[in-house]
């Protein structure tokens, strides 16, 4: 299948409302169908305005996260749409086209919808 890897980074303390914003963005993934999201912890980072990014213990809300997701062009417009409109929400992204599907046998009658559609010919 055709689509994109889009890539959203931030800082493990930075707020959207009241709500810690990759909490929020990870919920607000769910609830608008994107079938699946990766959050990832990095150790260190150099943000936007060059200024260094780290994880310490006593500095854990400086610490960079990113969360990575695979999305058909379909689930791309309604992410796009829905953090278009949300009012005070500014978030560095990175979009690329990919190639995705499943390698391997049948799935499982545990693996999701998605994974059952998907092949690797496609």
């Amino acid at each position: 299948m055709k689509g994109f890897q889009l890539i959203f980074f931030t800082q493990q303390g930075r707020k959207h409302g009241h709500v810690l914003l990759h909490e929020w963005l990870m919920e607000t993934l769910k609830t608008i169908g994107v079938q699946g999201a990766t959050m990832v912890v990095a150790q260190e980072g150099i943000g936007h305005s060059h200024g260094f990014h780290s994880y310490h213990f006593f500095g854990l809300p400086d610490q960079p996260l990113e969360i990575t997701m695979v999305l058909t062009e379909e689930e791309l417009e309604r992410v796009f749409k829905r953090l278009g409109d949300e009012k005070g929400l500014q978030l560095f992204y990175a979009k690329s086209e990919v190639e995705f599907g499943i390698v391997g046998g049948q799935p499982s009658a545990s693996e999701s919808s998605f994974a059952k559609g998907a092949t690797s010919d496609e």
